[in-house]
């Protein structure tokens, strides 16, 4: 799938493009009706299926107080968009100036840009825009004007709630995992890329890659069996979130380390995604480094006990 950050940038070859629009923090079961309703039409009418998201959440823009925590990384979006099989995405840097445009602005501009607009598919309670000017009527009446349609698509509903990226947010930060991943459609997976540590783990026998996890919606601290794939190479991983305090550190800063079983090789600057699965115990305080080295070596034989 290729990934362009301008509407012009897009090669069309004089055919029409299809757009689904939305933040789509974790590609949820209700972004995913969105992306396939625009490539159904996108293959009925023989045009381009282009997804259109941002560089950042608007709130950190608009509103950096009510910023949520986002369910995934820009580049585990972005893989996951590319999984559904549009032509392309759009990632348009969401600054200041981007903010204050109006809704009708927006869409005027896309469709200048793209020449041809044959549909846009929204969630039906989407809005956007300057003052949250835009709305599924506002694209109807667009729509009437430029001639092109509009879907407006209701929401994804499971166990009688619907399915959104606020309760799934929601449904981390409480250790709820396995309804995350229902509403994901897909296992929950943590990703950021690796960073310098200060090699205690390596110092206990074992090493530990230190995920940037910036900005990110994390579940409980605690201790979890996990997944990961290196060079197509699947490890299972014995994944710590939490503040260390074993250490004592007069500031403990919170931590997301990964123990790749029997992983032998260097992942700094490297992007890793884990798929986390059950958890293991909660955060302790040992008494003793000893301590904290016999639980870390339960720990792991309990990540190679999962089937």
């Amino acid at each position: 799938m290729k990934v362009i950050s301008a509407a012009r940038d897009l090669i069309t070859n004089g055919q029409r493009v299809c757009l689904a629009i939305g933040v789509f923090d974790g590609v949820h079961l209700g972004h995913q009706q969105i992306i396939r309703q625009t490539i159904s039409d996108a293959r009925q009418h023989e045009a381009v299926a282009l997804v259109v998201t941002f560089d950042r959440h608007p709130s950190a823009v608009v509103a950096p107080d009510r910023q949520p925590s986002l369910i995934y990384s820009q580049s585990q979006k972005l893989r996951t968009l590319a999984s559904l099989g549009a032509n392309a995405t759009l990632v348009l840097p969401f600054d200041e100036n981007f903010s204050r445009q109006t809704g009708e602005m927006f869409i005027q501009r896309l469709h200048a840009d793209l020449k041809s607009i044959n549909s846009i598919c929204v969630g039906a309670n989407f809005v956007f825009g300057y003052q949250r000017t835009g709305t599924v009527e506002l694209l109807k009446s667009l729509g009437n004007r430029l001639n092109f349609n509009v879907h407006g698509m209701a929401s994804v509903a499971l166990d009688g709630q619907v399915v959104s990226s606020t309760r799934i947010r929601e449904a981390i930060r409480l250790g709820q995992l396995d309804a995350a991943s229902q509403m994901l459609g897909r296992p929950y997976a943590l990703c950021g890329r690796i960073v310098a540590g200060d090699q205690l783990g390596r110092q206990l026998g074992f090493p530990t890659a230190n995920l940037d996890t910036t900005g990110l919606n994390l579940p409980p601290n605690g201790v979890y069996a996990g997944l990961a794939s290196v060079a197509q190479v699947l490890y299972r991983v014995a994944l710590n979130i939490g503040h260390r305090p074993t250490l004592n550190t007069p500031v403990p800063a919170l931590r997301v380390e990964a123990h790749l079983l029997d992983f032998q090789g260097n992942l700094y600057g490297q992007e890793l995604e884990i798929e986390v699965g059950d958890r293991l115990r909660g955060e302790q305080k040992f008494a003793s480094a000893v301590q904290l080295q016999e639980q870390i070596a339960r720990d792991v034989q309990s990540v190679r006990s999962k089937t």
